[in-house]
């Protein structure tokens, strides 16, 4: 039987179909105009706001607060099922059976909170977050976005790419304020209102000579 799918293996394949939920469902908000991200960081703890000092300690030693958790949490699933079919694979290997769950799952779990740490730290640095990001986006408001695939409908955001005040490509989803109004693919557009999450409201640009 394939160590994926033996009965031992349940908490990993778990982890692993909980996974790609999270990256399909992330993908489907994205086309709407909203990030799953920006919707469990409502749900993030306020580290060092009067929190015990030993969790506080360990959110931060987690990067908790300083990259999206939506992304820990992915972090985390990865290296919990990837160690966990490992230490099941190395069993079957020398055993000729898996471990059990009760044993390979708190192993797996030990071993993923230093990938968590790993990986937090590298995304970190990849991913604009500074007391950040929400700001971040509210100040592309007045700037000029470029339509980048699909044409953009009232109520149908399109994707578009829009320059931030550091000069870093962000891509957000825009959709016209006048309902009359379609934006194709590479129109110019200024950004009016945000909407939630990357969701833009825009018109088209009155001076495209200055893009």
């Amino acid at each position: 039987m394939s160590v994926f799918l033996a009965p031992e293996s349940w908490p990993f394949l778990v982890a692993t179909i909980v996974l790609v939920a999270i990256t399909v469902i992330e993908g489907l908000t994205l086309l709407v105009g909203f990030s799953a991200a920006h919707w469990f960081d409502h749900f993030l703890p306020d580290t060092g706001a009067g929190m015990d000092g030993a969790v506080d300690n360990v959110l931060g030693w987690l990067h908790v607060g300083r990259v999206p958790i939506l992304i820990l949490i992915v972090i985390f699933l990865a290296g919990f099922a990837t160690t966990g079919f490992a230490l099941n694979a190395v069993a079957w290997s020398i055993a000729g059976s898996g471990l059990p769950a009760v044993i390979s799952a708190p192993l797996a779990f030990l071993a993923a909170l230093p990938i968590v740490r790993a990986g937090g730290a590298v995304a970190a640095r990849l991913i604009p977050r500074d007391e950040t990001f929400a700001v971040s986006l509210d100040s592309l408001v007045g700037r000029v976005a470029a339509v980048v695939s699909g044409t953009a409908r009232h109520g149908f955001p399109a994707q578009a790419k829009v320059t931030n005040e550091h000069g870093q490509t962000l891509y957000v989803m825009v959709e016209p304020d006048d309902p009359q109004t379609v934006f194709p693919a590479r129109e110019s557009v200024l950004l009016v209102r945000r909407v939630s999450g990357i969701r833009f409201v825009g018109i088209r640009n009155p001076r495209p000579d200055l893009l």
